[in-house]
């Protein structure tokens, strides 16, 4: 079939969304799909589309640092490439999304929708992520200007399906994985020299401020193993410089890093243990590429985050925002290496239901489904 994806946000591979985005639309191609996009990114690629980005002004700083930009809708390339699709997936709840499903349903071309932003993404911006009205009030926007208009939204984790369903999502909720790409596999990959006698221990995430690396640095700052612990952080964002201050007073400081998709699983497999302290989190693909390389992690037990359901017990989850927590289970895995080998392999084992091929599988089922509905219809 031929598909549109209509992304607000799409560019350099520093955030989840852009990554998952990126990943659909080259698994679809590798099936034989015909898939335009259009969205901000700018390139010579065959079948993208590029269009111009929000001026916002005196915020135009902020974003940039963010390393966010924000497609401006054109109706007349939206038109031509919505008109020429046998189905419209809409990524993102903002203004060129907006407009495209307003032209789908002009043009009766089905449509479906994607659900990777998470309203605490967007109130963390404001200081408001524990506002929940504010929060209430974002995903009753985002239902009445986008959602509401489809049948089918994509839901990465039963997680948000739940948070949608209790805030008036009553339409067709598909609950599939964004997947995990193939190249992250479990391998024999030594440290560098420098990190031999180092136990490394593994963040992979945006540097802001919902995402936490403060309890990591925190944390390793109360250990009694902290000679020895490394932390790496393998992610851009605003909060950089104030991370590498925190941190610069541990006997080694984080390194940081933004490091292309071979590198990373580099890192991945000499690593130690990996920590997700993220307090909203939608999916953490981070999370499922470390252990589907056979990292085990130990991650925040935030209500308001999908990842903890990865954890295969309580030695694996801390308490949230709590670095004394983390630290208790950090120190009880440098103490444990035994278990920690036998959990390398359950971790392994229990990821394989994330490949991609299965979660590409399942949004064709989605894709179909939305055509035979709205041809019906």
């Amino acid at each position: 079939m031929k598909i549109a994806i209509i992304s607000d946000v799409l560019g350099e591979e520093n955030n989840g969304t852009t990554i998952t985005i990126k990943s659909l639309i080259e698994n679809l191609k590798k099936r034989n799909h015909s898939v335009v996009v259009v969205s901000p990114y700018c390139t010579d690629e065959d079948g993208y589309h590029t269009l111009k980005t929000r001026n916002f002004y005196i915020f135009n700083k902020y974003l940039a640092k963010n390393g966010v930009e924000l497609a401006k809708p054109d109706k007349d390339i939206l038109r031509k490439v919505i008109s020429e699709c046998d189905l419209v997936h809409i990524v993102l709840p903002f203004k060129t999304g907006k407009v495209a499903i307003k032209i789908a349903k002009e043009l009766n071309v089905p449509c479906t929708t994607a659900f990777h932003c998470q309203p605490e993404n967007v109130s963390a911006h404001f200081g408001l992520k524990d506002f929940k009205p504010f929060n209430d009030f974002i995903y009753w926007r985002f239902l009445k200007k986008l959602y509401q208009h489809t049948q089918f939204v994509h839901c990465p984790t039963e997680f948000i399906a739940n948070e949608l369903r209790n805030h008036g999502y009553n339409m067709d909720l598909r609950v599939i994985s964004n997947g995990v790409d193939p190249a992250y596999k479990c391998k024999e990959v030594e440290k560098p020299k420098e990190l031999k006698d180092k136990f490394c221990i593994l963040f992979i995430a945006r540097l802001s401020k919902e995402k936490r690396h403060d309890l990591l640095i925190e944390a390793v700052k109360q250990s009694k193993y902290k000679d020895k612990i490394q932390i790496i952080f393998a992610g851009r964002g605003p909060l950089e410089n104030k991370l590498k201050k925190m941190g610069s007073g541990l006997p080694n400081p984080p390194i940081f890093g933004f490091y292309p998709k071979k590198e990373l699983v580099k890192i991945i497999n000499y690593c130690d243990l990996y920590v997700h302290p993220s307090d909203i989190e939608i999916e953490a693909i981070s999370c499922l590429e470390a252990i589907t390389c056979g990292l085990v992690p130990i991650i925040s037990d935030s209500n308001r985050s999908a990842t903890n359901a990865f954890a295969l017990n309580n030695k694996c989850k801390f308490k949230r925002g709590n670095p004394t927590s983390l630290k208790d289970k950090i120190e009880y895995f440098i103490e444990h290496p035994h278990e920690l080998a036998k959990l390398k392999e359950d971790y392994k084992e229990y990821a394989k239901q994330f490949q991609i091929a299965y979660c590409i599988d399942k949004m064709e089922e989605m894709f179909n489904d939305a055509i035979k509905f709205y041809t019906t219809f």
